[in-house]
């Protein structure tokens, strides 16, 4: 062995000598500190992570009004429709067409039906042909649509709306300028429904039962009344006339008679009535009524479809 390598042997057993060894406890010791110290430093990291997660899900939860909202969620029936497009699916046999009727009948002529109207335009009364023109304005006016027949009051009960104005007339061929030949009072009422047909039943009846009775505002002149024949308007109609003695102005007689025909028509829970009052003691021409019957039913039947 050299000199050199014998005094390092030397050195490193000097320097051994000086330390103490420690003891197998205390070496167990330490060692059991360590482990709890590296498992305290696991526990902390651990719990650092969860918290983390924790205020994080609370700040997403509690976002206040300043957040900007996520884009919403989209799914196919959220979708608004294009606009324009129908909002069903059309029906396959396509649409039904709806059949002509009378107001407030079926189309097979039965019973009334729902479609009764309830409100009464001006386009549901008749304009008069040109040559009847007289240059008077209607005038929808209140008043009794029927002459007076012994007290009597047909036709008043099951009314849902009812309007009635005044129309003058002229006959063909009498000259511009002149005043009327003739008036009417013409009304249309509205019934519920199966209504209609007992009005004018009842008016039938009301006319027979007073065939004679005193004029009003005229004593001891009477006047006759009595059903007529003639049907054919509407669904059905009743006409009948008012008979009285002419007077003058002054309300003496001036011989002959003064007639007035009234004519009530059905069509289905409608009832037009033309009730003419003459003008300036003028009597009634059948034709004349008969014509404007006519032209009240179309009218009705017009404003219907």
């Amino acid at each position: 062995m050299s000199r050199e390598l014998s005094r390092l042997y030397r050195t490193l057993a000097e320097e051994t000598d000086g330390q103490a060894l420690v003891a197998p406890e205390q070496l167990r010791r330490r060692a059991d500190r360590r482990a709890r110290n590296r498992a305290a430093v696991g526990a902390l990291a651990v719990a650092a992570l969860v918290a983390g997660t924790v205020a994080g899900a609370q700040f997403v939860l509690t976002a206040g009004p300043d957040t900007p909202p996520g884009p919403p969620a989209v799914t196919p029936t959220s979708a608004r429709p294009t606009p324009g497009a129908p909002s069903s699916a059309p029906s396959p046999t396509g649409p039904r067409a709806t059949p002509s009727r009378t107001p407030g009948r079926s189309p097979s002529g039965g019973r009334p039906t729902s479609r009764t109207p309830t409100a009464i335009p001006d386009r549901a009364f008749f304009t008069l042909a040109a040559a009847n023109d007289a240059g008077w304005a209607p005038q929808f006016t209140p008043g009794p649509v029927l002459p007076e027949l012994c007290g009597a009051e047909p036709g008043e009960s099951g009314i849902v709306q009812r309007r009635a104005r005044v129309l003058a007339y002229k006959l063909a061929g009498t000259p511009a300028g002149y005043v009327p030949d003739g008036s009417y009072r013409h009304s249309i009422a509205i019934y519920r429904a199966g209504r209609a047909d007992d009005a004018l039943r009842e008016l039938r009846q009301a006319v027979r039962n007073c065939p004679e009775q005193e004029v009003a505002n005229a004593p001891g002149v009477r006047s006759t009344q009595r059903l007529l024949g003639g049907g054919g308007y509407g669904d059905e109609s009743v006409l009948f006339e008012i008979r009285e003695p002419s007077r003058d102005v002054n309300g003496d007689p001036s011989g002959g008679d003064e007639v007035h025909l009234v004519r009530a028509m059905r069509i289905g829970d409608v009832v037009t009535v033309l009730w003419e009052q003459g003008w300036e003691s003028t009597s009634s021409t059948r034709s004349q009524v008969d014509a404007d019957s006519r032209r009240a039913v179309e009218a009705i039947r017009r404003w219907w479809n």
